[in-house]
């Protein structure tokens, strides 16, 4: 009888803080700032409005295995930073992955043996980067990283 009791104040409670809540809700000015904010809290830039700079580095690609033209293969890792909150054009990333993938792929097999000793990479990135926001539509590249790049014999 007793947990009956407890479990009515309880219910009591409940529908108590749920009926306050509904009643601020309607008395509060429509402009007021949020009371508590749950995950993540948003900047806010000079003019006031909210701005996100969830930037975050894109390493879907992940490590490529080129064959190259000297029957040598490539070890390497493309990642390039995109804005987390353009939700379409995160979905086109992973829409277009394979085409990502090949683009690079196509580009390193396809250099003359000679330039695969010295490779330049500052022009290899701008290459691939070309390449890459060539097949995409929706937003646009704007920096590359590559990480272990290695030539094997």
């Amino acid at each position: 009888m007793i947990a009956y009791r407890v479990l009515g104040i309880l219910l009591l409670a409940m529908v108590g803080l749920v009926i306050a809540g509904t009643i601020y809700a309607f008395v509060r000015s429509p402009d007021a700032n949020p009371v508590f904010r749950l995950g993540k809290s948003v900047g806010t830039d000079q003019a006031g409005g909210g701005v996100n700079d969830d930037v975050r580095i894109f390493t879907g690609i992940g490590r490529l295995r080129i064959p190259l033209s000297n029957s040598s293969t490539m070890l390497l890792s493309i990642a390039f930073p995109y804005s987390a909150d353009d939700i379409t054009f995160t979905e086109e990333l992973a829409a277009r992955l394979g085409d990502l993938k090949a683009a690079a792929t196509d580009y390193f097999s396809s250099l003359p043996a000679d330039k695969l000793i010295n490779i330049d990479e500052t022009a290899a990135k701008t290459e691939i980067l070309r390449r890459y926001n060539s097949i995409l539509r929706l937003g646009r590249i704007e920096a590359l990283y590559f990480s272990d790049m290695l030539v094997i014999d």
